[in-house]
């Protein structure tokens, strides 16, 4: 190793701060990644954590521990200690909510919130289920204005609370069409809700482009409900 003079590298006020403490001796100065915990450089303990929220998301809506442990390829014993587990990531556990949707967006990890939704939610319409597909983008949670969502007029609306989902809402040759939650949509469109959090659905590359010109900047990100 090649020594350098500190008064060479060091700005002049941060170089007396540290003669203060350690004038003529020898330091070693590390780089900062010293300290990162296991896994976390190469992405592996974060791609850990993501798998498994979704195995005890899985399980909590009917996934069985068979099941779980032949499509992630562990043992039982495996899929019961993570099922079980006490760690910190327990909190992301999926809710049919609003809240739970932005706290898995602010993660990275919005389109494994719509899985858990699709899941949960056994009667959806299959417009919902045949929206999602590995080449899906998914754009949210945004506060965004109903007065652009394409609705027939005579739908009925349901009752709608706080503790509802975000809409999901399909963006398609530059008009925006409500996926499911029609009934929905029309309660808050009917009580004059100018605003809703959404999730916005984009399947074709053309679509992507056009949305991402014109809304990219305007609509705006709701990171806590």
């Amino acid at each position: 190793m090649n020594y350098e003079n500190a008064s060479d590298i060091i700005p002049e006020n941060l170089l007396t701060e540290i003669q203060k403490y350690a004038a003529g001796k020898l330091l070693y100065i590390p780089t900062g990644e010293e300290k990162r915990g296991w896994g976390e450089k190469s992405g592996y303990r974060n791609q850990l954590q993501r798998r498994n929220i979704m195995i005890r998301n899985k399980y909590a809506n009917g996934v069985t521990v068979s099941e779980l442990a032949d499509e992630y390829f562990l043992s039982l014993d495996s899929i019961k200690k993570i099922i079980y587990s006490k760690k910190d990531d327990r909190q992301f556990t999926y809710a049919p909510t609003v809240l739970s949707a932005v706290q898995y967006a602010n993660i990275g990890m919005l389109e494994e919130w719509i899985y858990c939704y699709m899941l949960h939610t056994q009667n959806a319409v299959p417009g919902l289920h045949d929206c999602m597909s590995k080449e899906c983008l998914y754009f949210g949670v945004v506060k965004f204005p109903l007065r652009l969502i394409e609705l027939d007029e005579s739908m009925p609306g349901n009752d709608c609370t706080d503790e509802d989902p975000p809409l999901l809402i399909q963006y398609i040759e530059g008009k925006f069409h409500c996926i499911e939650q029609k009934n929905v949509l029309a309660a808050l469109k009917q009580r004059k809700v100018n605003a809703y959090p959404t999730i916005i659905v984009l399947k074709e590359t053309a679509d992507y482009k056009r949305f991402m010109r014109y809304y990219e900047n305007v609509l705006f990100y709701i990171n806590q409900a």
